[in-house]
């Protein structure tokens, strides 16, 4: 008996609709020239982490249960004395999520944490980077439903950067929109 591999939602929805779509707008003679997700990573700067190590300690717990990754801890390149900040200290984490785990992380932004945040009008079409990467500011962590409100300790943002393989912006945006990304009208 074959045991059957687990597909996000997405990815399924992506191979079945989205790449004859995107073939059939943009007139594509290869499959292969679909753009497709090749990354997400999610980021949170943490730049009070020079007083108080415990705040990077908080916001890796937050990190990890968001996007159910690990995090690798940023570190800082240089120093810069106004901001207290030695080279190589620790100031952030981060995440890159591939494969089943990014598809389920953009199905789980998309359906649920966006529409939970407070007046809520869409993301900006601007935020593309004329490469066919999009960058997306969250300003608090408690939009994910994973987040305990009473166990944080501070509002802190994070940047979720969604990496194509899209050459130009028009192409990721359809990309995306297709993926279900609200963006404003």
């Amino acid at each position: 008996m074959a045991e059957e591999k687990y597909v996000a939602r997405l990815k399924e929805m992506y191979q079945s609709k989205i790449v004859p779509a995107l073939m059939e707008k943009y007139k594509y003679s290869s499959v292969m020239q679909v753009p497709h997700l090749e990354k997400i990573v999610v980021n949170i700067g943490v730049g009070d982490a020079t007083q108080d190590a415990k705040l990077l300690e908080n916001a890796v717990n937050d990190l990890t249960v968001i996007t159910g990754q690990k995090p690798l801890i940023t570190k800082s390149k240089k120093s810069i004395a106004s901001f207290k900040l030695r080279a190589n200290q620790a100031i952030g984490c981060k995440v890159t999520l591939r494969g089943n785990r990014m598809y389920e992380f953009l199905d789980k932004l998309v359906t649920i944490t966006l529409p939970r945040v407070r007046d809520f009008r869409g993301v900006s079409k601007n935020s593309f980077d004329g490469r066919g990467n999009y960058t997306l500011g969250v300003k608090e962590q408690i939009i994910f439903p994973e987040i305990d409100y009473d166990k944080i300790g501070k509002l802190r943002g994070m940047d979720i950067v969604m990496v194509t393989t899209a050459n130009t912006d028009e192409e990721a945006y359809t990309l995306l929109e297709m993926f279900g990304m609200p963006f404003a009208k």
